[in-house]
């Protein structure tokens, strides 16, 4: 009996909260969206399991290690690939691979779009930072979930507040997921039936010269601008390139296949493990929730209102679908295909836009990133 007694002493049931009960349940509601509704399932999952190992009493499979004890796995995963900047960069040299920015280069108007579809970066930056009091490094790493964009949150948080890179990594991938329930109302309140019927011409070809140059031209450009943003940029812009030089076929598919899935299970692993309860289960990560719709709501309506506002300026026959502008989220290409089923659905398909809604949706990737930098070399330190 002694020996079951002490068995017991040391397994992680004595030290088995509410909490740990709590997490448990979140991580299932993450595991079941992501296989019932298919939301964002490559991230979810991983996401999802790893807070249920960080969960686990005794077991040593936290990213952020409690005082105390050891250190296990998931904290050298997380010290050596998201605290060190590594782990999101490969992660966007693989989306550069996998991203085609003709559709951008064929209207370069709609890069404009992807820079204004930015605008609840900063109103939710701004909100967390005076309504809900945060500081200006956490507000800025909440107010990067108005990008869409999973790896670059995970990239600023992890400089500016990694304390919240649970409920941030959450709440981005979530709202992520949710772009088909989210945006179509959006759209619809913020437009008219006779906008949304603006059928926008085909683009002009693109050349090879231009998707070659584009990648070097804007990856050094931009990483001038705003130096802090050439990690996520530079390896974006060399991703891209891989993928339209045509002379590296081996390493395109790699970047763009099983080194992006392999860096993708350990990033997800290891922000999930950031999800304890001692961590999540705060007022804090309810204000960051509310923060993030925010985020992403005045993002899709930025992107819109400017797209009616440019035509404003421009002659009839010129003139853009507004609705495309809410594709300006980095949400690749989810957005541009939420936008083409609004469109598509309100004109009984007379007018599909999705080619045009991709400029405005790639540009959003690069805008996110450069937002990012420009945080980051604010808050920086």
């Amino acid at each position: 009996m002694d020996v079951i007694s002490k068995l017991y002493a040391d397994s992680g049931f004595m030290m088995f909260t509410w909490g740990n009960l709590f997490m448990y349940i979140v991580a299932g509601i993450l595991i079941y969206l992501a296989i019932a509704k298919n939301f964002e399932p490559l991230l979810l999952i991983p996401i999802g399991f790893g807070a249920i190992l960080a969960n686990l009493p005794q077991g040593g499979m936290y990213s952020s290690v409690p005082e105390g004890m050891v250190e296990g796995i998931m904290k050298l995963i997380y010290t050596g690939g998201i605290k060190s900047g590594l782990m999101p960069p490969i992660i966007f040299m693989g989306v550069g691979v996998l991203t085609d920015f003709r559709p951008l280069l064929a209207r370069p108007l709609t890069f404009i779009l992807g820079a204004a579809a930015q605008l609840g970066i900063f109103t939710a930056a701004l909100g967390a930072f005076f309504i809900f009091g945060f500081t200006a490094q956490e507000a800025a790493s909440i107010g990067i979930i108005g990008g869409a964009d999973g790896p670059t949150a995970i990239y600023l948080t992890s400089k500016l507040a990694d304390h919240l890179l649970g409920p941030i990594a959450v709440a981005a991938y979530s709202y992520m997921a949710l772009v088909p329930v989210i945006q179509p109302p959006i759209i619809r309140l913020l437009t008219t039936q006779k906008e949304r019927e603006i059928d926008m011409p085909q683009a002009k070809e693109v050349s090879q010269t231009a998707v070659i140059l584009f990648p070097i031209i804007s990856g050094v450009v931009a990483s001038l601008v705003v130096p802090s943003a050439a990690p996520l940029m530079g390896m974006l812009m060399f991703g891209n390139l891989l993928r339209e030089c045509g002379v590296t076929d081996r390493l395109k598919k790699t970047a763009g296949s099983a080194l992006i899935d392999i860096v993708t299970i350990f990033l997800g692993l290891s922000v999930g493990a950031t999800m304890s309860a001692n961590n999540f289960l705060t007022w804090q990560t309810i204000s960051i929730l509310i923060m993030g719709a925010v985020a992403f709501s005045f993002s899709t309506a930025g992107g819109v209102l400017f797209a009616k506002l440019i035509n404003l300026f421009l002659p009839e026959g010129k003139k853009v679908n507004p609705c495309i502008g809410a594709a300006g989220v980095s949400a690749v290409p989810m957005a541009a295909r939420v936008v083409q089923a609004v469109v598509s659905k309100d004109t009984k398909g007379r007018v599909n836009p999705l080619m045009a809604a991709m400029g405005p949706n790639v540009a959003g990737v690069i805008g996110s990133a450069v937002a990012a930098g420009a945080f980051l070399a604010l808050f920086g330190g």
